[in-house]
């Protein structure tokens, strides 16, 4: 592809081992710009490592990457990050005895920026829209707590907030529903229907069907780090292969 038809994040026949197991196995993927992917799949699936894969976390044995048009196949996490990609972990990770601002703070908008640059005290600029995410999240009374006084959900949101603080093209998602309660799931999910609406792309890993079903234009499953089906969350759903693997037959 092309132009402006090509695709912001593409992984062609993705491979990874782990000694004499094939984690992910040839695997194809795409997420065009401001689209909302799910990726699905039981445990074991390989679905956290193609993230690790895609964001570069993890080397690869076989295939390519590309972002925004260019091959990152080798390139440093730090180096995808700083292009504008950005994602969070299954296991939350926030810095728990540093005030919610701070934690903010150290994922400040540094794209663009000299290593340097991004070693100075953070602008005015920039705790201006730390605060502002923080307000948008709902969590901004919460700024001066520290953020292992916050709830699991709260803590999400932290999370959330962080990956957007470098203001990327998209979100990669790693359960971000995993331990919230319903009422923030729903505010999890108005967020990211905002964010998508400007033009922010995502990539969700989910068990929460009903969260996929509700933002996703498109779905992949994998199954033994295999693709086992793609489509809209209701071919998914209604697919014999995947509700025997992944819903129970």
């Amino acid at each position: 592809m092309t132009g402006d038809d090509r695709p912001l994040l593409e992984g062609r026949g993705l491979t990874k081992r782990f000694g004499g197991l094939t984690a992910v196995n040839q695997v194809d993927f795409a997420v065009q710009p401001g689209e909302i992917v799910g990726l699905i799949g039981p445990n074991g699936s390989g679905k956290t490592t193609l993230f690790d894969c895609l964001s570069r976390l993890q080397r690869i044995d076989g295939g390519r990457v590309l972002f925004k048009g260019t091959d990152i196949t080798r390139a440093s996490p730090h180096r995808v990050a700083r292009m504008g990609l950005s994602r969070t972990f299954q296991v939350i990770r926030v810095y728990r005895k540093m005030k919610v601002l701070d934690n903010m703070l150290v994922s400040r908008r540094w794209r663009g920026d000299s290593y340097l640059r991004v070693m100075r005290p953070s602008s005015a600029e920039t705790v201006c829209r730390a605060r502002e995410l923080l307000e948008f999240l709902r969590i901004a009374p919460l700024a001066d707590e520290p953020a292992g006084h916050l709830s699991g959900g709260q803590r999400r949101l932290l999370e959330i907030g962080m990956a957007l603080m470098p203001n990327p093209d998209i979100l990669l998602l790693d359960e971000a529903t995993s331990g919230v309660n319903p009422t923030l799931i729903e505010t999890i999910k108005d967020h990211i229907r905002t964010l998508n609406g400007q033009g922010k792309a995502f990539l969700l890993i989910e068990h929460n069907i009903n969260f996929i079903a509700d933002l996703c234009t498109r779905v992949y499953a994998l199954n033994h780090g295999e693709t086992m089906a793609e489509g809209t969350p209701r071919e998914i759903m209604e697919n014999e292969a995947v509700i025997d693997a992944y819903f129970g037959a």
